[in-house]
């Protein structure tokens, strides 16, 4: 506690006296680009790694950075979601998963968490669309490889789940949404975002179209547009991250709309 306050200080006496001007605009209203969604582990801060400025991101963070389907509940996340897409205008969205993700890990062993943590177990259900599928089609994986294609295969989910929000549903109908997928690797510092065209999780910047490339948030890596691909199942793949492939019909299901208008 004693360094958190230090800090309070150190906050008050630097940066917020050097962007005074800053936080005067923030003080009457909000104007963020980007909805954020990704998961409360304490080694990930989305201003962080995108080098984003205070006001810039909208932030959802739960364990396994999880969406449960619209309808299934009624808690913050859903009511964040409608909040930014449509008192906010928020026009891009960026569901960010992470490797050694503490959640995926409990997902892939989700009835051992039902005794001693039963709140996280009922959580963790919402992505059991994400278990089922990985361990019906991967099993041939093991452990960590298991586990990074846990993390990858989440993020597509949650994606889906996002499209049931009728909000969402009708901004990407109407081309006025963009929804981006994102695996931040803790160990290297890189981000790898999942192209449905190339079918393959590739560095960012070679997704921005012409008018994301003024954006600071989306524009914060090296230009590159290689797409490492595993020979065996065609995904992405590097020495540290395997990648799944996906079936055409479900790479259509969770992109359909998010880069055109139908």
């Amino acid at each position: 506690m004693k360094k958190l306050i230090k800090g309070l200080r150190e906050f008050k006496s630097s940066y917020f006296s050097t962007h005074q001007e800053l936080f005067e605009q923030l003080s009457h209203g909000q104007k963020p680009r980007v909805l954020f969604i990704t998961c409360s582990d304490s080694r990930l801060d989305p201003n962080l790694i995108t080098q984003a400025q205070v006001g810039e991101l909208f932030v959802i963070r739960n364990a396994g950075n999880i969406i449960p389907p619209y309808g299934a509940t009624n808690g913050g996340e859903g009511a964040t979601i409608e909040y930014a897409v449509e008192a906010l205008g928020i026009q891009q969205i960026i569901v960010c998963g992470h490797s050694h993700c503490g959640a995926m890990k409990g997902l892939m062993k989700l009835q051992g968490l039902r005794e001693d943590l039963p709140l996280v177990y009922d959580w963790l259900k919402y992505a059991e669309a994400t278990r089922r599928l990985v361990l019906d089609h991967y099993s041939h994986y093991q452990s960590e490889e298991l586990l990074e294609i846990m993390i990858a295969e989440n993020v597509l989910t949650q994606i889906e789940n996002l499209r049931t929000y009728p909000v969402i549903h009708s901004k990407l109908y109407h081309g006025q949404l963009k929804i981006y997928a994102w695996v931040y690797q803790i160990e290297s510092g890189e981000v790898l975002a999942y192209d449905p065209d190339k079918h393959a999780y590739v560095l960012p910047q070679s997704q921005l179209t012409e008018s994301d490339t003024e954006d600071p948030i989306l524009n914060q890596f090296p230009n590159c547009d290689m797409a490492i691909r595993s020979p065996q199942n065609q995904g992405v793949a590097s020495e540290n991250f395997p990648i799944p492939h996906l079936s055409p019909e479900q790479r259509e299901r969770i992109y359909r709309g998010s880069n055109h208008s139908n």
